[in-house]
């Protein structure tokens, strides 16, 4: 029996709703002692949700609120280790467990369907918050956030830091950096003018003793925002945070307000330098962008209608402005942003790819499209769409893997935090979408055209202009700095530093004492559940289609998967196979536009989208299955409109369209280009599993390097190529989208299936049945290939990859990279390192990698990699130690899924015949693993290591330096 929220003595309850369309009831409670802010939703999710948040408004860019977010995660009053969070990672079984910084708050959120468990996070939590070791221990301020670094007198000075690095590869990203310029430009006198993440110029800084004072001044319960979410006795969760935490601390009186910018009188203009490529000699990578301040985000209409706004104008495919900027030539890309999760919003329209001088004719595009949308109105169908698009997801409420009531608890935040009365405010919603609908023929939407968008002086054109060789330059300067800080020291003080840079790493090599290690409160092996979940496939022949069906409540929801087998494709056809994704549904059809086509679809739909994946074989590890997806989710009482347009879009497309192919091949280029410069980690790991694995090599092909590089030439030159293009598109239809290669997924309740069925032979009348074409292939040596490669980018920071097969598969590998991403690889190349992460990824199948993530080091980490097998050979633990890290391994195992997600799990298992014994066999492996079955991992490492395949993507002079390391080092 619960206790009731209203007999609880420390807190004052201030509001209580029902917030039916989420089927919770919130609470919003006052901490009578210290005024600590309170908000709670209670429902019967099992999957619980407890976040403590701060105002954390900067005052300069050192990036201490970010510094101090990490930091506070390396160890506490109750629980003294070096890493708590790391301990949490590897030993519970969370469903979210992180901790973000924003540019005005830092929130702590974690997430458990556990009970025991989920008590456990949040008392680490709020204990890490309120009494964290940063006090006692400056090392820990020094590791995470910055620190001067020598070897020995004679070495240069560098500077290190995990923060450091991170905002090093941050700011290496030209997206990332613009979205900072615009936000030092439209708010230069409010704490959003500094970078709350820290400039790498400015960290160094920093000093511990203003690093302390922050904490104090910010880390308070009279500061701060504490979220409880789901299935639980929220009374006595209360009382144990009084009891516990807040009932020791008084009210303090924090200044954290959000000042407001004062509107400007007129609107601003500037230029910013960013970093390209040396050798570029492109005129078009400049940036343009306009950008506009929105009211406020306690301005619940705005918020959403903004969001509609965005769709309608610019995010659509053939959206006005976005396609009037394309038709002037103004950007080969046009991208957008509605940023609402700050006191004033603000509203971005964005040309990439451009050319600085275009700046003027840019703002004139801009402003007479929006003119004439004033003056001639929307398309009503394009608002309509958005604002379905918005309401179907919020219906929808699926987060993928992330919970909704985190999700619920951050987007909570955008009122909250500036309004203490208000968390629930963009929570309840569905009303607001009804309000939008009648507003449609209302002139609304035009009329906020006008205000915010053309009349409105709070504005700023901003222009990021391409520099080559910028990055070196920075470097080098950064490196005289450092040179003549170093010739300024005395011989005692360089001492000092080669001093504190042994201690440090002394301090980062020496365990945890175990009484220490055991203070973190941890599950049992037999608390974890040992079945694994049912697959829930009911197998099904329609007109000689399979039709698998998941019977799973859905809410009402209808979620399609039509697959088509793309085995039997050219091999030189494998690059159109993955450009295909993104043109079905993005060109004209013979009955729609486009434009029209997206808006209708969204109109009636939850959307439909197309992809590529590629799924193993149980039976044969040398096998792979090559599918082409088209994705929908649909009310069930819509699933004939969904399938009516996927008809349109499979059997009536028209690739006669040059000029907008030619817009597509510039989009999929720069969304590339940003991918895997910001992700590099991902795409490296790719690229080296590319030299010796089949399957490896195709994803590569579809959507690495090799997709990219594929993309660039049809792009620049695109006259000569157009042909061959449109040719090879249709040959990929051709081959593909035929009966014979099709299968059905479904994943509703059984009248879902129904509507499924009575589709079926409609679709399979319009897919292609002609004789295929034959197809000459280009005569083209095939290259031997290059085993170990260096990509260059501008980059501060390197991804560093090394891939093999690690033959014969077991459920211990899953351990294994709890132990390597959380114990040697995190304390070598992240801790020691000073790398924002590491990964390692062992594939069922023996594809697998080991690489770093916004990485300062290129060979120091690649020498770390060579060590692995030594450290698994010679890895112990105790019945503790190993039954953390065989939970941290079944959390990741166990994320609960949502609807659209256990029906991919079972469609999966089919198409790659895996069975519920394949599956409980590994997750036995897994929950009966001793430290003998991780040292009898050493061998595969080896393997691994010894397939000798090598990928880094990372920052030009670095690979210069070290590409004796390398069989070749180019350009991406």
């Amino acid at each position: 029996m619960h206790r009731e929220i209203e007999t609880l003595s420390a807190y004052e309850l201030l509001d209580k709703k029902n917030i039916e369309e989420l089927n919770s009831t919130g609470y919003l409670l006052r901490h009578k002692k210290t005024g600590a802010r309170v908000a709670l939703m209670e429902n019967d999710d099992e999957n619980k949700v407890f976040n403590i948040g701060f105002r954390t408004p900067p005052s300069d860019s050192t990036g201490v609120p970010h510094i101090m977010e990490h930091s506070v995660l390396c160890g506490s009053r109750d629980f003294p280790v070096k890493d708590p969070f790391v301990e949490l990672v590897k030993g519970s079984l969370n469903t979210f467990l992180n901790a973000m910084t924003y540019p005005d708050k830092t929130m702590y959120p974690v997430a458990s369907c556990n009970d025991q468990d989920f008590q456990n996070l949040m008392h680490v939590y709020l204990d890490a918050v309120f009494h964290p070791n940063i006090y006692k221990e400056e090392k820990i301020f020094r590791q995470e956030g910055w620190h001067y670094e020598m070897d020995s007198v004679d070495a240069p000075l560098s500077v290190n830091g995990v923060v450091y690095n991170e905002m090093k590869g941050a700011f290496s990203s030209p997206e990332d950096m613009l979205d900072r310029e615009i936000m030092t430009v439209l708010y230069p006198d409010t704490t959003y003018f500094h970078e709350s993440g820290g400039d790498p110029k400015d960290i160094p800084n920093l000093t511990y003793e203003e690093f302390l004072d922050f904490h104090r001044k910010y880390y308070h319960p009279s500061n701060c925002y504490i979220y409880l979410y789901g299935n639980m006795d929220m009374a006595e969760k209360l009382e144990w945070i009084d009891e516990n935490y807040l009932s020791q601390y008084d009210y303090l009186k924090v200044d954290s307000e959000i000042a407001v910018q004062k509107a400007f009188e007129k609107p601003v203009s500037c230029t910013v330098d960013y970093p390209v490529s040396a050798d570029e000699e492109d005129e078009e990578q400049a940036y343009l962008s306009y950008n506009v301040v929105v009211g406020t985000s306690l301005d619940a209409d705005l918020y959403l209608a903004f969001q509609v706004l965005e769709y309608a104008l610019l995010s659509a495919p053939g959206a006005p402005l976005k396609q009037a900027l394309l038709d002037a030539g103004i950007g080969h890309d046009i991208l957008s942003s509605y940023e609402n999760g700050i006191a004033q919003p603000y509203f971005s329209v964005i040309a990439k790819q451009a050319r600085e001088d275009q700046k003027e004719e840019f703002v004139n595009v801009v402003r007479d499209t929006l003119s004439s949308i004033v003056k001639n109105g929307f398309d009503r169908k394009a608002l309509q769409a958005g604002i379905n698009y918005y309401e179907f997801r919020y219906r929808e409420a699926d987060f993928g893997g992330y919970p909704k009531g985190l999700m619920y608890g951050l987007q909570m935040m955008d009122s909250w935090l500036y309004d203490e009365n208000q968390p629930f405010l963009h929570l309840i919603a569905l009303d607001r979408f009804g309000i939008l609908k009648k507003k449609l023929d209302q002139g609304y939407f035009e009329e906020l055209v006008q205000t915010y968008l053309l009349d409105n002086p709070h504005r700023a054109v901003l222009v990021l202009r391409p520099v080559p060789g910028l990055e070196a330059k920075e470097a080098e300067i950064l490196q005289k700095k450092l040179d003549s800080y170093k010739a300024g020291l005395s011989a005692e003080q360089q001492e000092q530093i080669v001093e504190f840079a042994k201690e440090l790493k002394v301090y980062q090599d020496e365990p945890s004492p175990q009484e220490d290690l055991e203070k973190i409160p941890m599950l049992k092996r037999e608390d974890i559940r040992r079945k694994v979940l049912p697959l829930t496939n009911e197998e099904l022949t329609e007109e000689g289609i399979t039709l698998l069906h998941q019977n799973i409540f859905t809410t009402g929801i209808n979620y399609i998967n039509i697959l088509f087998d793309a085995e039997k494709l050219p091999d030189e056809l494998v690059p159109y196979l993955g450009l295909l994704k993104h043109v079905l549904g993005y060109v004209d059809t013979e009955n729609y536009s486009y434009g029209e086509l997206f808006n209708e679809i969204n109109c009636h739909t939850g959307g439909i989208s197309s992809t590529v994946n590629l799924y193993g074989d149980m039976r044969d590890p040398g096998l792979f299955h090559t599918k082409f997806e088209i994705r929908t989710k649909v009310l069930v009482e819509n699933t004939d409109f969904a399938f009516a347009m996927i008809r349109e879009m499979i059997s009536r497309t028209k690739l006669d369209d040059d000029k907008r192919l030619h817009e597509i091949l510039s989009q999929v280029k720069s969304r590339l280009h940003m991918y895997l410069t910001s992700s590099g980690h991902s795409a490296a790991a790719i690229r080296a599993m590319s030299k010796f694995s089949k399957s490896a090599k195709m994803n590569d092909r579809m959507s690495g390097v090799a997709f990219f590089q594929t993309i660039d030439a049809l792009e620049k030159n695109f006259d000569e190529q157009k042909e061959v293009l449109k040719k090879n598109l249709r040959a990929v239809m051709e081959y593909v989208l035929r009966p014979e290669n099709m299968m059905v997924s479904c994943t509703s309740k059984n009248d879902g299936l129904e509507a499924v069925k009575r589709e079926i032979p409609a679709l399979k009348a319009a897919l292609y049945t002609e004789i295929l074409p034959e197809y000459e292939a280009e005569q083209q040596a095939a290259p031997n290939p290059v085993w170990k490669e260096g990509i260059k980018i501008p980059s501060a920071v390197q991804y560093v990859a090394r891939a093999g097969h690690i033959g014969y598969y077991t459920g211990a590998y899953r351990i294994l990279k709890v132990i390597l991403s959380y114990d040697y690889l995190w304390i070598q190349v992240r801790v020691k390192g000073g790398a924002y992460g590491c990964m390692s990824g062992f594939g069922r199948y023996g594809d697998s990698y080991l690489v770093s993530y916004r990485d300062p080091n290129l060979q120091k980490t690649n020498d770390v990699f060579e060590h692995t097998p030594e450290y698994v050979e010679n890895f112990d633990a105790g019945e503790r130690d190993m039954t953390k890290y065989i939970i941290g391994a079944i959390s990741e195992m166990d994320t609960p899924l949502t609807p659209s997600a256990e029906g991919n799990r079972s469609m999966s298992a089919w198409i790659t015949h895996m069975t519920e014994e394949d599956y409980q066999s590994v997750r036995n492996q897994v929950l009966d693993a001793q430290p003998e079955d991780i040292r009898a991992l050493a061998g595969g490492i080896r393997e691994l290591l010894k397939e000798g395949s090598f990928c880094v993507i990372g920052n030009e002079s670095r690979l210069e330096k070290d590409k004796e390391l390398f069989d070749q080092v180019k350009n991406l």
